[in-house]
């Protein structure tokens, strides 16, 4: 029996639209549970959409949620989702209509605890180690006496006033500070485009280039060094021109730029002594060797004077080296008289020679035969000429023929492929006709579901079907009879107008709820005659309800 009655009893229920429901299900989600914090293992993730948004799933050992983040979140979190990572996510539950699930989408999001830190550290360790950025081969020296020291650290921790302090008792230098967060949301980002920055400067710039950066932060938990652990960190680190050294954290500390820098300092004060050395040391040691080189040098000298003594003692005198080549100079000048007037009757007799070849006769007959030599080649030369100019002018004519050929053959290849391209624009304008008036087709079906949509979810199509809004003075909606007090103004909305009435005092007569009592009252929808009726009519007209 209760079975026939059960579709009789639900018969006057009003009825929902499947968007009105998702909508109804989607409100209850998010004002029952609103923002929540999630821990579970990340499954399905493949990295970002081509969108920018990412969308994988939460799951633990019984159970799954899906999960989303969006493009603009994404690019500010401090912590990337990977695959199998165990995280805490923070966000508000929600619902997706389009495919009737429910969802987390995720506002912020950090890995369960230290061990998952550390499984995700040695993990990027692994990964980077195997691309060579941690290879003793690429590591460079450290100056040993830099001009200027480039420092990478905030500007208001005891971290800077330490080195600089440092840098004072052993050796000062000038010091170039870059100041950044070391700690917190885009930390990270600010030390590698200081890094970054220092190396992009010029040689002999206003800003002189750094000779040695250090990269310097005090002690924390694993959480506050994690900035020193991102990639961009270490990639940064690894491609640095400038020889850089580590000194983040303290002496058990160890980060991930430790093994890409240069050189790891266990403290920022490490840094600073690794950096210059000891100035009075340095004079120390200077005046050591300077002493060393002055004691040196006399010993030297002592040694060449001596070596000087012995040669000049076993060197001959000065007369006994000279006698032999005096007395052979004094043999060659007694000998270059007679040796002057033996090479003047020489040269004297070979001139003779000379000119006796040299007659008048001899030389008309080598004129005359260089006359004859010279018209020969003349005439050689014009035969040449004609030659070369019939050959020329020969190749000229065979070029202008193949010139010819060639041009009306490209002048007709060019038509043809003009022929080609004015067809082929024919078609793609014909195709792109036809995709403008499908794509019009396309949106112009989308306006119309899109209107049908908006029109079923109005709640004018509910007081078409008979309901009524009730609002009170101020224009809220009043959801139950127990918020109505006795005399208050009501405004009733039909589908075709408003009507203005006043609670009744008490309940009517068999019904729970409070009655209305309708007062005269002109909607802006209603025409004048049906108002008048109203007019006309007792105050009290029943319950509306």
């Amino acid at each position: 029996m209760a079975r026939t009655l059960a579709p009789q009893a639900l018969a006057n229920v009003g009825e929902f639209t499947v968007s009105e429901l998702s909508q109804a299900l989607k409100r209850t989600v998010e004002d029952t549970y609103g923002h929540v914090r999630v821990r579970g293992e990340i499954s399905g993730f493949r990295g970002a959409h081509s969108s920018g948004h990412c969308y994988f799933a939460l799951k633990d050992e019984s159970a799954k949620i899906e999960a989303v983040i969006w493009k603009g979140v994404a690019g500010r979190m401090r912590f990337k989702p990977q695959e199998g990572l165990e995280v805490i996510a923070t966000g508000k539950l929600t619902t997706y209509p389009g495919s009737s699930k429910y969802q987390i989408v995720i506002e912020a999001l950090e890995p369960a605890g230290v061990g998952a830190l550390m499984a995700l550290m040695e993990e990027r360790k692994r990964k980077l180690g195997a691309e060579g950025l941690f290879d003793e081969a690429r590591k460079q020296l450290l100056p040993w006496l830099p001009e200027v020291i480039g420092v990478v650290t905030s500007p208001t921790g005891a971290v800077i006033r330490d080195i600089l302090h440092r840098l004072e008792d052993r050796f000062p230098r000038r010091v170039l500070v870059w100041p950044v967060k070391v700690q917190g949301e885009g930390s990270a980002e600010q030390v590698a485009a200081a890094i970054n920055g220092f190396n992009a400067l010029p040689e002999n710039g206003p800003i002189p280039r750094p000779d040695l950066l250090i990269v310097a932060r005090g002690g924390g938990s694993l959480e506050d060094l994690w900035s020193f652990n991102e990639e961009i960190v270490v990639r940064a680190a690894a491609d640095s021109l400038i020889p850089l050294i580590s000194a983040v954290g303290h002496e058990t500390d160890v980060t991930l730029i430790d093994f890409a820098a240069d050189k790891r300092a266990p403290t920022p004060t490490a840094a600073a002594e690794m950096a210059v050395p000891v100035r009075a040391e340095l004079f120390v040691e200077v005046g050591g060797f300077s002493r060393r080189m002055m004691l040196c040098w006399s010993r030297s000298q002592d040694a060449r004077r001596n070596e000087l003594r012995a040669a000049a003692r076993a060197l001959p005198a000065a007369n006994e080296l000279l006698a032999v080549p005096r007395q052979r100079l004094d043999g060659a000048s007694s000998g270059l008289p007679r040796a002057l007037r033996a090479n003047t009757h020489a040269h004297h007799r070979r001139f003779a020679a000379a000119a006796a070849g040299m007659t008048l006769k001899v030389l008309r007959a080598q004129v005359a035969h260089s006359a004859h030599r010279l018209s020969v080649s003349g005439q050689r030369l014009q035969h040449c000429t004609r030659a070369v100019l019939r050959h020329r002018r020969d190749r000229f004519d065979g070029l202008a023929i193949r010139l010819q050929a060639s041009k009306l053959a490209n002048e007709q290849a060019q038509r043809m492929r003009i022929a080609r391209e004015r067809e082929r624009m024919l078609r793609l304008g014909e195709r792109a006709g036809r995709a403008l008036a499908t794509l019009i087709d396309r949106h112009q079906a989308r306006v119309a579901t899109t209107g049908k949509l908006l029109t079923a979810l109005s709640y004018r199509g509910v007081l078409a079907r008979g309901f009524a809004l009730v609002r009170d003075a101020e224009g809220h909606a009043i959801h139950a009879a127990a918020a109505v007090g006795a005399g208050a103004r009501l405004s009733v909305e039909f589908a075709d107008g408003r009507v203005g009435v006043t609670a009744d005092g008490g309940p009517a007569a068999g019904e729970a709820a409070t009655p209305l009592s309708a007062k005269p009252a002109t909607s802006k929808a209603a025409s004048p005659k049906p108002a008048q009726k109203r007019a006309a009519k007792p105050a009290d007209q029943g319950s509306l309800f």
